[in-house]
């Protein structure tokens, strides 16, 4: 863990670099946005496989106005729907409470905690899970120049038609974005899919947006009862090749 100085205090942050890496090598960066169930060992086995491809990887608090890692997050794997629905009634609050306004210059200082790094460049990619996902289209909005990859896999809310919608900033991105989504997302339906599509298209960004057939929402999360090996092996192997086009 590192410390990530934001506006709204320190976040805890999980850094993760190849194993074999020379302390000195320099590697493209990459920003992953946790999901509600916060920074755990699931969270540290993710990035350590997205670091093990040649990447440093990052992997911040982003509820760290709510306390630490250890207390936003759950003490035992969320194995069980009762599990999973005791874990949310208290974790929701947070996911809610983190609004644009305080997610964006949070997003700003974990990105410049990452080019600061002598041992990490630029250009970077972001990634989300669930409500992570929505952070990774902000960061890849608000800072084209910086962001040149953006995958968001089971993530909800991507294309609503509240103001503050993620895809409204897609006509200031220049990233190349992979959405995986749920099937049966009551958080991203039918009718949001096809609405970020139509904006990614017409914008003219180069994306795919598909859903993946028979997996839950939270289908990476192995820590979790909707865990799902295919589609979770499958959101592996797109994302690695989104940051091998985009990051090498």
């Amino acid at each position: 863990m590192i410390d990530v100085a934001t506006p709204g205090g320190i976040a805890e942050a999980w850094l993760s670099r190849p194993a074999d890496a020379a302390d000195d090598a320099v590697l493209p960066g990459v920003l992953l946005f946790v999901d509600a169930i916060g920074v755990r060992p699931r969270i540290f086995d993710m990035a350590g496989r997205i670091a093990s491809w040649g990447y440093t990887v990052l992997a911040p608090n982003v509820f760290h106005r709510d306390g630490n890692a250890v207390e936003t997050s759950p003490t035992e794997p969320l194995d069980t729907d009762e599990k999973r629905a005791e874990f949310f009634a208290e974790a929701m609050p947070r996911v809610h409470a983190l609004t644009p306004d305080l997610a964006l210059p949070d997003i700003a200082a974990y990105l410049t905690a990452l080019t600061s790094r002598p041992d990490t460049s630029a250009p970077l990619g972001v990634v989300g899970y669930c409500m992570g996902g929505r952070l990774a289209v902000r960061a890849a909005c608000a800072h084209p120049d910086l962001v040149a990859a953006c995958g968001a896999f089971h993530t909800g809310g991507l294309a609503t038609e509240a103001e503050d919608s993620p895809h409204l900033g897609l006509p200031n991105a220049r990233a190349e974005f992979v959405f995986g989504h749920a099937d049966q997302d009551r958080s991203m339906d039918p009718a949001q899919v096809e609405r970020l599509g139509e904006a990614l298209a017409a914008v003219g960004l180069t994306a795919t947006n598909e859903v993946y057939a028979d997996a839950a929402h939270g289908y990476t999360m192995a820590d979790t009862a909707v865990y799902d090996e295919a589609a979770t092996e499958r959101h592996f192997t797109e994302l690695r090749d989104l940051f091998d086009r985009t990051l090498g």
